[in-house]
């Protein structure tokens, strides 16, 4: 049984939709909950979460502005003197084809998704490495790291969360803590008129926080993309194929792609540590061993 008692957690986005869900969750097994979104909707969580016997605190505030994060951080910590988690949630969606897109609509979206969890980030990372402990959850999706039609900026602003959310975990885990990626599917406002009707119930965001809850739990894994929706859950891993390797003198374009089939085989495919990993593998096919200094 997860029992968050005690622990402190900040979830972004928390006005409706799978933020919500995530704070609810998360009050429910004890914590206690800010929660963070523009608009009513933070306070409206934040009621339902004390009217059921639990502790929150509301902080609208948008998360493309550091100094507002910093000032809910502060407060986090005047209220509850602690910050145990921090799950990055809040999002916006401006989709178009790349041919259609105004930069604009480019920027926004990245500033929403990917500098709002840095800001967030940023603001609880020195608290937590001194308290030796914290849990923080990036959102990632699919289509970051799989791609898709009309989501060129939303896709690139979910798969560079997922790189930061990698190099954060190997930052942070001789303090304690744990960065993690959900990458959700969910019927949220953002998915309305996308999807059939009957999809959209069997995606509801309830489905999705319990894989949440276990990315911050004690037990949490480290620098994991754990996929949720319908019920299901999945692991996502980036790897690398073992390839093939062409001596320096005999380099050729043309035998790379007469030779594709084996660059592609994922036959016995390597998973990176970090990103070192691949050129050192790649000096070990061409014979360099590493000999101690």
């Amino acid at each position: 049984m997860i029992d968050l008692t005690g622990r402190v957690a900040i979830v972004t986005g928390a006005g409706g939709g799978l933020g919500r869900s995530h704070a609810l969750l998360l009050a429910q097994r004890g914590a206690s909950v800010v929660v963070n979104d523009l608009g009513e909707g933070a306070a409206r969580v934040a009621q339902e979460i004390t009217d059921a016997g639990g502790k929150a605190l509301a902080f609208p505030c948008s998360v493309t502005d550091f100094d507002a994060v910093q000032r809910m951080v502060a407060e986090t910590m005047s209220t509850f003197g602690r910050i145990d988690i921090l799950v990055n949630n809040a999002g916006i969606l401006r989709d178009k084809s790349f041919a259609k897109m105004a930069l604009s609509d480019f920027r926004l979206v990245l500033d929403v998704h990917l500098m709002g969890a840095v800001h967030c980030t940023k603001a609880v990372w020195e608290t937590m490495r001194e308290q030796k402990y914290g849990r923080i959850v990036m959102t990632t999706s699919s289509s970051g790291l799989w791609g898709n039609f009309g989501q060129s900026n939303y896709a690139a602003a979910k798969m560079g969360l997922a790189g930061f959310a990698a190099t954060l975990a190997l930052e942070g885990a001789k303090y304690g803590i744990h960065v993690n990626c959900i990458a959700p599917t969910a019927a949220t406002q953002m998915l309305e008129g996308l999807m059939p009707a009957a999809q959209l119930e069997l995606l509801r965001p309830e489905l999705v926080s319990p894989a949440v809850l276990a990315l911050v739990s004690e037990q949490a894994p480290n620098r994991t993309i754990l996929c949720a929706g319908a019920g299901g859950y999945e692991v996502a891993q980036i790897e690398l194929t073992r390839g093939i390797h062409i001596p320096p003198h005999a380099q050729s374009a043309e035998e790379i792609l007469e030779r594709w089939n084996e660059v592609a085989d994922r036959t016995d495919a390597l998973l990176p540590e970090q990103g070192f990993d691949q050129s050192k593998w790649e000096l070990a096919k061409a014979g360099y061993v590493e000999t101690a200094s």
